[in-house]
């Protein structure tokens, strides 16, 4: 046996190893999840059921199954498994590990190289594998939950298919529970299952940590709420966030934003946080009230909105959900106006219900010598070369010529930007001297 031989597993029922451990599937019709890959026709499937497996690359968050089926796929496919570290190993290992893989396609056996955190290798250990990979020495199966476009090497990433995993379900977190219940021989409410799963956000291995915890002082074979509670150190609040409660819930938020009562948005906000509620969707529903409550009345809430995304995104749970609050307050009491959000609307509708007139002739661009002899960009005038950039050149289609689709309102910024546009329209109506 090599070194770096992956050892045999412990028994699936050792009660000393962890239950995310011994849950793991060991057929691949049992894995949960991505089935955007692994359903019935998808390509990852029929790769792996036809034996035609590629190098490739596995995206996504944690705890959705990486290993797990990177450990499948070689059972599926009768190779060696060994799996290695990226935090651990260096060129050395590597060489070695290359080393035994060549000898084992020798003899007709192949290896499954499974590189847990590749995106943690430097650019040189990355390059070692690339002539093994080439000549089929061994199946790498890189596992991120980085993007591999920045992470990974492009000579590596050209010879690997990449897939993007997707953060489980709460329906599916569930399912997985449900079996783990059987082999803890305990029982508990589905309800009580589904607050295990919204707490974890996708992150199964962490919903198995949260059960098997919580196993550990429930009574007479009976999980109960006191015991979930006990664990998550927090009231397990009532909230599906796929069903009737999460829309309640993000409507009132965002109706309260509107209406800019503060308090009422910081509670809503409060809500949906301690029901688990996935951060980055808040971050979005936020950045939409920017955009349709607020726009040009005070143009920095979209700045506001965005910077709480991408805080909330960058710090994660619980340090960026001051970012999200930060962000509800200031949309609370921003000036309100949808004129912006209305302008859009009319201007769609107005593309719709009107013939689609061919681009003025003035607005087209003439890069060749026969488009300028046929009129293209005759009667173009360039702002810059008129008094305060404003010349009278008409930019709309004939048939909507004269057509307004702003209107400003006297609030905030839109104050001043009404009485801004008044004057540009008036001067853009003058005729053209």
């Amino acid at each position: 046996m090599s070194l770096f031989e992956a050892a045999p597993l412990a028994p699936a029922d050792d009660p000393k190893r962890p239950l995310a451990e011994r849950m793991r599937p060991e057929k691949l019709e049992d894995f949960v999840g991505q089935q955007h890959i692994l359903g019935p026709g998808k390509p990852l499937r029929a790769q792996i059921e036809r034996d035609e497996l590629t190098s490739i690359i596995l995206w996504g968050p944690p705890g959705v199954g990486k290993t797990t089926l990177a450990r499948l796929i070689a059972r599926q496919t009768k190779a060696d498994f060994v799996p290695f570290s990226a935090v651990l190993s260096g060129i050395k290992e590597i060489k070695a590990v290359m080393a035994d893989a060549e000898r084992s396609r020798r003899i007709g056996r192949r290896t499954v190289l499974f590189i847990d955190e590749i995106h943690r290798f430097n650019k040189a250990q990355q390059d070692a594998f690339l002539p093994y990979v080439e000549r089929g020495d061994i199946i790498l199966i890189g596992a991120t939950t980085e993007n591999p476009s920045f992470e990974v090497v492009s000579a590596l990433l050209s010879r690997a298919k990449v897939y993007a995993l997707r953060a489980l379900t709460v329906d599916e977190i569930v399912t997985l529970l449900e079996r783990a219940l059987e082999r803890l021989q305990l029982a508990s409410s589905r309800e009580l299952l589904e607050q295990i799963a919204i707490y974890a956000n996708g992150d199964a291995r962490a919903a198995y940590n949260i059960l098997e915890l919580a196993s550990a002082v429930a009574r007479e074979g009976l999980l109960e709420r006191d015991a979930i509670e006990s664990v998550i150190e927090r009231k397990t609040l009532l909230y599906d966030k796929a069903g009737e409660e999460h829309y309640n819930l993000i409507s009132a938020l965002h109706k309260s934003i509107r209406s800019s009562d503060v308090d009422a948005a910081l509670y809503w906000l409060a809500r949906m946080l301690e029901g688990g509620e996935d951060r980055l969707y808040i971050a979005r529903r936020l950045v939409r009230m920017a955009i349709e409550d607020i726009g040009m009345a005070d143009p920095r809430a979209l700045e506001q909105a965005i910077a709480a995304q991408q805080a909330a995104h960058f710090l994660g749970v619980p340090e960026g959900d001051q970012a999200l609050a930060q962000a509800a307050i200031y949309l609370a009491v921003a000036p309100k106006s949808d004129a912006a959000y209305r302008a859009l609307n009319a201007a769609i509708e107005s593309a719709q219900n009107n013939t689609a007139e061919p681009v003025p002739m003035q607005l087209r661009n003439a890069p060749t010598r026969a488009m300028k002899q046929w009129g293209y960009g005759e009667g173009y005038q360039h702002a810059h070369q008129f008094a305060d950039a404003l010349n009278t050149m008409e930019c709309l289609p004939d048939n909507l010529r004269g057509a307004e689709f702003y209107h400003p309102t006297a609030r905030g910024l839109e104050q001043r930007i009404a009485e801004r546009l008044k004057e540009i329209r008036a001067r853009r109506n003058k005729p053209s001297q």
